[in-house]
């Protein structure tokens, strides 16, 4: 009688190699949520999910850069409005300093200009974190430097930022800016917001130019060049609000998109890498029931083989 041991135990071997990998697989999908953990498993939903995940991974970034955009529109937005506020004091003042007011009245109004002055420095010199919103690129440095005489007066407020913007990529091809420089007196490129000569604006200059207006009583001058100046520099800074607003508009609709585009992603990279939880746990449990009844057959067949061969002679 002859017992071809060595084929069967071959045969047995593979079957129990096959299952266990066919366990670890089914293990790893459960543990881990995707039908796909290597290029064998699917060759093409491997390629379509690496296409899938990089896509998300880019949406990830662009999220991130509208919300960090978002965040300096913000501080930006709040301190352009205070700003339109103290133009529209300044504006107030230089039409109520008339022939009518007081030499006391006048002093009065200077040193509420004087407090103007330095309180809108302040707001352009306004930070994020570390950088200075309103210093152009040139952002590690305060932008407006305050200058006084030895009374208190302003003489001068100089700045020390330049004229370019950083861009963001907020989605494919698409970048954007929050930010708008002090000072814009080349004649292209961003406006500025405190001084830009292609809309006669500059708003330090004028404001220290009332100052001196209204400590001299000068009224003809602050009526014929001071208030004028002023209604420039005020649309100029509504203009700059308004620009800041429909920004965070847009910041919001794109990170809206962003959100959508990601869930998208996500469904797809489920449906193409991800697993039928239910469907897997059943045939982890039949391969697993395989397994054991594999081990038992071969326990048996073992001892059969063990029994027959002490029967030979």
């Amino acid at each position: 009688m002859r017992i071809a041991g060595t084929s069967y135990t071959d045969s047995m071997v593979n079957q129990l190699d096959f299952l266990s990998a066919q366990q670890y697989q089914l293990q790893n999908q459960v543990s881990t949520g995707q039908s796909i953990t290597a290029p064998s498993d699917n060759p093409a939903g491997m390629a379509e999910a690496l296409n899938l995940q990089a896509d998300n991974s880019a949406l990830t970034q662009y999220a991130q850069n509208i919300s960090t955009l978002q965040t300096r529109a913000t501080i930006a937005g709040n301190a352009l409005t205070s700003l339109q506020t103290i133009s529209e004091q300044a504006s107030e003042i230089a039409t109520s300093a008339d022939s009518t007011a007081t030499p006391a009245e006048l002093q009065a109004d200077a040193g509420e200009v004087t407090q103007l002055i330095q309180q809108a420095a302040q707001l352009m010199n306004t930070q994020d974190g570390s950088q200075y919103v309103f210093g152009g690129t040139a952002s590690g440095s305060a932008p407006f430097i305050v200058t006084t005489d030895a009374n208190g007066n302003v003489t001068a407020v100089t700045y020390s930022g330049n004229t370019d913007v950083a861009e963001s990529e907020i989605s494919q091809g698409v970048t954007t800016t929050v930010d708008a420089p002090g000072e814009n007196n080349t004649g292209t490129g961003p406006r500025g917001v405190i001084s830009d000569s292609r809309y006669g604006a500059d708003f330090f200059n004028h404001l220290i130019s009332l100052q001196n207006d209204l400590q001299a009583g000068n009224t003809s001058a602050i009526a014929s060049t001071d208030a004028p100046n002023l209604t420039n520099d005020d649309n100029n800074i509504i203009y700059q609000v308004a620009s800041n607003g429909a920004t965070q508009t847009r910041l919001s609709a794109a990170a809206s998109f962003a959100s959508t585009q990601q869930s998208g992603l996500q469904t797809s990279l489920s449906n193409v890498a991800g697993v039928d939880l239910t469907q897997t746990l059943t045939q982890l449990s039949q391969t697993n029931n395989a397994y054991q009844a594999a081990l038992e057959t071969s326990s048996q067949f073992l001892q059969m083989q063990q029994y027959v061969l002490s029967l030979l002679p």
